[in-house]
């Protein structure tokens, strides 16, 4: 009985601890009573509101957590008692937050400049292995193509493109470091992703900065106590898209006809489907860990992240290692020095990507192995059949013995460090010193087994055959390659800020800056009939077989000395003026043209600031706001004097002896391209700060574009001489919305999107230019070129034959200049026409989300249009390729001559808008769906559980694998053309995000 008491007084006294009332009072951080503040405890899940003088009560337990929030005030999580004071504080709003601008930050309430600025949580969304792919469609005005090649690098064009022969990609500053490329960037620690578009804000970049700036800064500890959070996430991965091959039957169907012969019999035993042999379903996992805190004399941060990835191609492997440490020791309230570091390390086991378009070529009649073992071959025999013994009727590889033949292996360590060393001098005054160091490191090996790969393409050879064949060809090769190179940059420069008659704010930031690229060191050898099976990383040259080769080379180092300045000026509060002025002196060009200056003015009015705004309930905030500028393009063709060696002449009437010549004529006036740009805008925010917009018009004018020009007949010259003889422009708008709102405290959700528009247009060019040729497909398939004719016309247009139709045999017929419908052999090159960019005119992005209690769910689209785009793979069948499913139930015949395909050949297609297509599409991009678990305990401060599908749709019109072509990134090369093109995956993660 005295067991039963005791027990039911610890129920008693239990229950009236759990339903006992917790108390309290809500002030600001200035003391004022806090009314309307919703309250919820966590654990009970109780609620109330705070009264007019700030105080409130509810029912709950001590200890466990109650959440605070209000409008206007950060969110604030506190374990409770029985009577609590709390003081909550304001939150800073989107317009006082900050965006960098260039050595400095600055108020985007105050900020007259076009800058879009994305956080940690817009970047770490979307599980991928590049922040680019992540910002994909979230920034108006910027172009992002990409690929999912693992490993790849996305191209990106911010308001178009300005050059022919200069680079396109914007320059990247992280922590203040100018790098290549922010592929080794684990976007887990960005904070800060701002992207600079205009005249404005990224002249103070001088001679780098006329293709954009994006500015990446990274997370730093803040906490006092050491907060700890890890992330794993693991995804499988198939391609979004697959075009239908023929079957064995209706392929040797249309290739009998194409013939003309009965070659091949219907009732082949074999019906390959090629691409379900070279691929697989990829898998990748990620990892990240990060440790932050401070102390009153240092902020420290250290993260890891892992990547590993089994790709889609059978046998390529991909693993990335990035390392970080950020610190910042203050010595005192007047000296801090910030240093970071990261390293990323990248193991390749590439595989090439002519195996898809392979796959795409190859009869599915043709075994992957014959019975003995050996590759199946395009062999077709007598009876019809596809086997060892016949004749070849394509040249196509056997794509599996591509990826089994193919052993190389590449790794890459690529260090960056800086320290940034600040003083304040006086109250208004501030130095920094920033110096920053890359260093790039990478080798590679790649085993061609040149024996068995002859042997390979036809399982009737022999080894002795191969023996004989030539005693000189080798058994086979080792090809080892290594190459490095550092840059740094070392930048000092003061900052001074004072209110002058709390009306005049100005800022003056005055510096110099050095750059230097020590150039790329290359070591390259060749060695022949090595043992098979080694340690190909360690397999040393010898010295004693002359039939081996090393070769070493170096580019040339370049510096970069500037000067700087800008002044930014706010009166009352509400007009803004920026000014900036950069000296830029290159040693990449003749000495008297070394040095350019790089001016920029913008203008901002914050029109609600104005009295006959100030009660306004509908605009709560809106600003106008202007800019012009020069900027510079300084990644052009180098001037350098060119000779050939190893000719001869004539020295007497009987002998000749070795010369060297110039190849081509300097033009020492070349220096870099210089931009011009006029842009506007206007940011608003309505409807109590529920929908925030922007819009922005621009014009950019390039007037002495670099390009090639030929020689004069009497020059003595074969080779081009580049010079400043084109111009180019871009104008366009730009427009971004965005509704947030809130139901209750419970529920809010958001929709938004983004629109731009950019008009790209060659408008000049001398009359001597050479010819621009690209996007070779072999057999004389040349799709694009700049010449007199591309004038009025966008960059990267496609130059081709224009397809009328077919005539009475179904053979293409096609439009030549005059209009008229010709045959093929009718055509001359004065036919050929621009017709169409592989730069969309449009691109855009949407976005919508939820966020009920502990659940959130977003899904974000991408989507362009008005561009082309060239199926490169089905302008391949010259002899006995595959054709796609469609072509092979729809081709023209006497009884079809509607069909959408012409009649069966087998020859080589010329280039022609045959095989032109829409590049227009909407992708969902990311679909996300998360659950925050409730406190775990006190040591798991929270956890949350997501899962995310990656490129799960999309809406395209061309019917090959995807039209996001970025190839090789050249609008004048091979992007927008798909061969050998990877094609786009479908991803489902499934990750856990826990913070300690």
């Amino acid at each position: 009985m005295r067991k039963f008491y005791s027990l039911l007084i610890i129920l008693i006294f239990s229950s009236v601890s759990y339903s006992q009332d917790i108390n309290g009072t809500i002030r600001d951080e200035f003391g004022n009573s806090l009314p309307g503040v919703t309250i919820h405890t966590l654990q009970s899940n109780k609620f109330t509101t705070s009264n007019f003088d700030g105080t409130f009560k509810l029912p709950g337990k001590v200890d466990e957590e109650v959440k605070f929030t209000m409008i206007g005030m950060e969110d604030l999580v506190l374990n409770a008692s029985k009577d609590m004071s709390v003081v909550m504080l304001q939150s800073v709003t989107e317009l006082e937050g900050v965006v960098m601008i260039g050595y400095g930050s600055r108020k985007k309430i105050d900020n007259t400049s076009s800058i879009v600025s994305l956080n940690a949580e817009d970047v770490s969304e979307r599980k991928v292995q590049n922040a680019l792919q992540a910002v994909q469609g979230k920034v108006a005005g910027v172009t992002i193509s990409s690929s999912d090649a693992p490993g790849s690098q996305p191209s990106v064009l911010i308001r178009g493109i300005n050059s022919i022969e200069g680079g396109r990609s914007p320059l990247y500053i992280v922590d203040g470091m100018p790098v290549g490329n922010i592929s080794n960037i684990n976007t887990n620690d960005i904070a800060t992703f701002d992207v600079l578009k205009d005249a404005s804000s990224l002249a103070i970049y001088g001679n780098r900065g006329a293709n954009g700036v994006i500015i990446i800064t990274t997370k730093q500890g803040k906490s006092d106590t050491m907060k700890v959070n890890v992330e794993s996430n693991v995804g499988v991965r198939t391609p979004l898209k697959l075009v239908k091959m023929s079957g064995s039957n209706n392929y040797a169907r249309y290739t009998n006809i194409a013939l003309g012969t009965i070659t091949f019999s219907q009732d082949q035993p074999v019906n390959t489907n090629w691409f379900d042999e070279i691929t697989q379903t990829g898998v990748y996992t990620q990892n990240n860990i990060s440790l932050s805190g401070s102390t009153k004399s240092v902020n420290y941060m250290f993260s890891g992240g892992f990547y590993d990835e089994d790709a889609i191609l059978n046998g390529q492997d991909y693993s990335r290692v990035t390392l970080r440490n950020n610190n910042k020791f203050k010595f005192n309230d007047n000296i801090s020095l910030k240093q970071f570091i990261n390293v990323g390390i990248v193991h390749n086991t590439p595989k090439p990507f002519g195996a898809f378009t392979a796959a795409y070529k190859q009869s599915p009649a043709v075994p992957v192995r014959f019975p003995n073992g050996q590759y199946g071959v395009p062999f077709v025999g007598n009876d019809g059949f596809v086997g060892q013994i016949g004749s070849s009727f394509n040249n196509v590889a056997n794509p599996v013995a591509m990826l089994d033949f193919r052993n190389e292996k590449q790794r890459n360590i690529n260090l960056l460090g800086g320290l940034d060393f600040e003083v304040k001098l006086y109250k208004d005054l501030q130095f920094n010193s920033v110096f920053g160091l890359e260093y790039n490191t990478f080798k590679s090996y790649n085993f061609v087994d040149s024996k068995n790969i002859w042997l390979a393409a036809d399982p009737n050879r022999t080894e002795a055959q191969y023996l004989a064949f030539d005693p000189a060809y080798p058994l086979n090769e080792l090809y080892k390659n290594n190459n490095s190179s550092y840059n740094y940059n070392w930048s000092n420069f003061v900052t001074y800020n004072h209110v002058f008659a709390e009306k005049h704010d100005v800022e003056v930031t005055m510096g110099i800056e050095t750059v230097y690229y020590d150039g790329l060191a290359t070591t390259n050898v060749k060695y022949r009939d090595v043992p098979s099976n080694s340690n190909y990383w360690y397999y040393n040259f010898s010295t004693s077989n002359a039939s081996n080769t090393i070769v070493d080379g170096k580019t040339n180092a370049s510096k970069l000395l500037s000067y700087f300045g800008r002044v930014q000026y706010k009166f009352n509060d509400k007009y803004l003026l920026t000014g900036t002025v950069r000296r830029d002196g290159s040693s990449k060009f003749q000495q008297d043209y070394r040095w350019g200056t790089f001016p920029s003015v913008g203008l901002g009015w914050i029109i609600t600031k104005e009295s006959f705004l100030e009660d306004n309930k509908v605009i709560n905030f809106l600003k106008l706001r202007g800019s012009w500028g020069k900027l510079g393009n300084q990644s052009v063709p180098l001037n350098t004097l060119p000779f050939a060696t190893g000719l001869t002449y004539p020295f007497d009437s009987s002998s000749l002896s070795s010369g060297t010549t110039v190849e081509s004529i300097v033009d020492p006036t070349l220096s870099w391209e210089v931009i011009e740009e006029l842009s506007g805008g206007v940011d608003f925010e309505l409807l109590d700060r529920r929908l925030k917009g922007s819009f922005d018009v621009y014009k950019k004018d390039t007037d002495n574009m670099i390009v090639p020009l030929a020689p004069y007949l009497t020059a003595g010259t074969a080779n081009s001489t580049y010079a400043s003889v084109g111009a180019v422009s871009n104008k366009g708008y730009e427009i971004s919305l965005r509704w947030d709102d809130k139901i209750n405290d419970n529920l809010s959700y958001w929709i938004g999107g983004n629109f731009s528009q950019n008009k790209n247009t060659l408008e000049r060019l001398n009359e001597n230019v050479i010819a621009q040729t690209g996007g070779g497909l072999g057999n004389g398939q040349y799709t694009k070129e700049i010449n007199k004719d591309a004038i009025g016309k966008p960059l990267g247009s496609f130059f081709l034959w224009d397809h009328a139709g077919f005539d009475a045999n179904g053979d293409m017929t096609f439009y030549n200049r005059d209009g008229e419908v010709v045959s093929q052999s009718a055509l001359t090159n004065a036919d050929r026409k621009f017709v169409g960019s592989v730069i969309p005119k449009s691109i855009y992005g949407l976005t919508i989300g939820v966020k009920y209690r502990s659940f959130d769910l977003s899904v974000d689209a991408y989507g362009t249009a008005g561009s082309k785009v060239y199926n490169g793979k089905k302008a391949q069948r010259f002899a006995g390729e595959n054709i796609e499913y469609d072509l092979a139930t729809d081709y023209w015949t006497p009884t079809n001559m509607n069909a959408a395909n012409p009649a069966p050949f087998n020859a080589v297609p010329i280039a022609s808008t045959y095989y032109l297509e829409s590049g227009d599409f909407l992708r969902i991009n990311n679909i996300t769906f998360g659950y925050t678990l409730p406190k775990l305990s006190k040591y798991v401060t929270s956890a949350r559980l997501y899962v995310n599908a990656i490129n799960p749709f999309i809406i395209q019109k061309f019917s090959g694998f995807s039209p996001e072509l970025n190839n090789d990134g050249n609008p004048f090369g091979m992007q927008g053309i798909e061969i050998d093109a990877y094609p786009t995956l479908r991803s489902l993660v499934f990750g856990i995000n826990l913070n300690f």
